[in-house]
């Protein structure tokens, strides 16, 4: 039975109190590998507590605050504490060492009055510093603050490819969000979700923290992803669905001789970035575990598209549209799309209450038409049944003399090959083409380089046009990532690697 979701009308304090009070010793919050619990008591003490907090360093209703706390059980209580007293939360980074030139200047963008940190404060660092190791909550916290409206998440990009793009979330469209994640998979309180995602990241914040939350389910945190004893902790602690992405999928695809996945395990869902339908048959095929796929981006506030739970999941696909307008424009007749396997590829575009209607930052106004569509970035088409498949990114198109490639057809390809982990195909510039396809892959541990290369050569110049062939591959000791696992290709281009094997097919 599926548990009655809560209006996002509801006020993210109130939601709380209501649990804590018709719930109060039920789990949250568990720490893997740890007798930690947080109930939904000890959440609405943690509101409160905070709300003394923040009082006591002058903090208004709609103020922006920084969290910068790797600690995920402390980190999950002060962001929907202080989101639940008004404020507005910009979640940091705690996995690299600080840059304080960096920090600086995110921190401007990002307009946080202080940073509430369990890291020591950097010298040099512009912003007022808490470190909350020295100054825990109050032991008699004072009520919490009148809240009718106000709080949310600030996000911004990176800005390693351009002007950074800032993103204010409101806690309606996070809860309205989360509503919809915890519908389509169908969660209750007798769910426990496992989460071994950033937590700085939309994703482990609206899918992982806020959907169990409006579900009054419970969700065991974990600081990173580990695949020693990933199933057996996962039974331990009475795991019934995982959040995770198509790099933990591909860890989890080879179950060792002595490892058992619990019958209680519902789904896992992976997101982020395109699942590899090998990747994602070979799964569900050792593992046995139906893998839900989905589409989303911050600006939506994680989701965009999902597989269903119960239902047809179309092998590629990012599933439908969950709660959202979505739309293909075409390409333009001076920019025609001549992929072989996506004949009506275009520009996908969304718009709905879960949407941002502007950015923060200047110079992203052409994104957004004037009747509210925002475009995404990415390419993809509908099917007849209205499945989305998503084929890149309009700057990851690799445009060789005129006819355009999507990369993602090629490294589906090659991630079949055996003993491949990862692969990105990336432009290079070209004298005679002005673009033409490489591939950069790694490796599982203990592979044969020669043999791989052999074999992705061969899939490569089989299975495709030769103007589709990388024009070479290079075996690299790791592919430059995002915390999420999403491979940032730009890195490819200006970062030095640990080439261990080349070939080239020209």
């Amino acid at each position: 039975m599926v548990a009655a979701i809560v209006s996002d009308r509801l006020l993210l304090r109130d939601l709380i109190a209501n649990l804590a009070n018709t719930h109060p010793r039920d789990p949250f919050l568990l720490r893997l590998r740890s007798s930690e619990v947080v109930t939904f008591s000890d959440l609405e003490l943690a509101v409160h507590q905070w709300s003394t907090r923040l009082g006591n360093r002058s903090l208004q209703v709609g103020d922006r605050v920084g969290l910068l706390i790797a600690d995920p059980v402390q980190f999950s209580l002060a962001f929907l504490a202080v989101i639940a007293n008004g404020l507005w939360v910009a979640p940091l980074d705690p996995s690299n060492p600080i840059n304080v030139d960096a920090l600086n200047t995110r921190l401007r963008n990002l307009g946080a009055h202080v940073v509430f940190s369990d890291v020591e404060r950097p010298a040099a660092i512009a912003t007022k510093w808490v470190d909350v190791r020295d100054q825990p909550p109050p032991s008699s916290p004072g009520p919490s603050r009148t809240v009718k409206h106000g709080g949310g998440v600030i996000l911004s990009s990176s800005g390693t490819t351009g002007t950074p793009k800032v993103m204010a979330l409101p806690v309606a469209q996070l809860l309205h969000t989360a509503n919809l994640i915890a519908t389509h998979n169908q969660l209750s309180p007798s769910d426990r979700g496992l989460n071994p995602l950033p937590l700085w990241h939309i994703n482990a914040e609206v899918v992982g923290l806020l959907a169990s939350l409006v579900a009054g389910s419970s969700l065991a945190l974990d600081e990173r992803f580990h695949r020693t004893d990933f199933w057996r902790l996962a039974d331990a602690y009475e795991v019934t669905w995982v959040n995770a992405v198509p790099a933990i999928v591909a860890r989890l695809s080879n179950l060792a001789p002595d490892e058992v996945v619990a019958d209680r395990i519902r789904f896992i869902r992976s997101a982020s970035a395109p699942l590899s339908p090998a990747v994602l048959q070979q799964f569900q095929s050792t593992v046995g575990v139906p893998v839900i796929e989905s589409y989303g981006m911050t600006e939506a506030a994680s989701q965009i598209s999902a597989n269903p739970l119960a239902g047809q999941r179309k092998l590629g696909s990012a599933g439908v549209p969950v709660g959202v307008e979505l739309r293909i424009v075409p390409f333009s007749d001076d920019d025609p799309e001549t992929s072989l396997n996506a004949p009506s590829a275009g520009q996908v575009e969304i718009r709905g209450p879960s949407v941002i209607q502007r950015y923060e930052s200047t110079g992203y106004e052409d994104r957004f038409s004037p009747d509210g569509w925002l475009r995404t970035g990415d390419l993809g088409y509908l099917d007849e049944d209205g499945y989305l498949f998503l084929v890149g990114r309009s700057d990851d198109v690799i445009n060789r003399g005129g006819e355009k490639i999507f990369p993602r057809e090629v490294e589906d390809a090659l991630l079949g090959v055996d003993g491949v982990r990862a692969v990105a195909v990336i432009a290079l510039a070209d004298d005679v083409f002005g673009q033409v396809p490489a591939a950069y892959v790694e490796l599982e541990e203990g592979r044969d380089h020669d043999a791989v290369l052999a074999q992705l050569r061969r899939v490569a110049t089989e299975g495709f046009a030769k103007t589709h062939w990388p024009v070479s591959f290079t075996v690299v000791a790791q592919l430059p990532a995002h915390a999420t696992g999403k491979i940032q290709k730009h890195r490819l281009r200006t970062e030095p690697l640990e080439v261990l094997a080349t070939m080239d097919i020209r």
